[in-house]
């Protein structure tokens, strides 16, 4: 985790986490037996000093969250089991409080979910292409517009 907020991650224009702490708080105490309330590590301290230093490297970062319901994820664990999943059946209702609960505290301003319940991949991804964009940066969409130009010129060019 530490890697990840280091000022060299943060020389390129984009920076993408997955889980990161927010899973490490999650599921750290809940599964390994580290970094609970009052342990060393505790992970619920450790993620405001994380997200104090994103804040400070990166102020823009948006927090995703990508959900489900209970029901839907039983039936994906169920139906395309992970190799080494964490998560026990019982636990998915405590862990998408845990979550939710993460979002709602998190220092981090800009903020979308992204609730996958009822949604294909294309579709939750036209979703979060919607919900993004109010986030993005003028340097980001000159770069987007950019790329879209330097795209057109590749085919013309074909």
């Amino acid at each position: 985790l530490e890697y990840h907020i280091q000022p060299s991650f943060y020389k390129q224009p984009d920076h993408n986490m997955v889980g990161a702490y927010v899973e490490e708080a999650v599921y750290g105490p809940l599964y390994f037996g580290y970094g609970g309330p009052g342990q060393k590590g505790d992970r619920a301290k450790s993620v405001r000093a994380y997200e104090e230093r994103i804040l400070d490297k990166a102020p823009d970062t948006v927090f995703v969250l990508v959900k489900a319901t209970p029901g839907v994820i039983r039936k994906r664990m169920e139906n395309k089991p992970h190799v080494n999943g964490v998560v026990k059946d019982t636990d998915i209702e405590h862990v998408l409080m845990l979550f939710d609960s993460a979002y709602e505290s998190s220092l981090l301003h800009q903020k979308i979910t992204i609730d996958t319940s009822t949604s294909t991949i294309e579709e939750s991804l036209a979703e979060f292409v919607d919900k993004i964009k109010p986030h993005l940066t003028e340097v980001d969409l000159q770069r987007i517009l950019d790329h879209e130009q330097n795209n057109k010129g590749m085919q013309a060019g074909s």
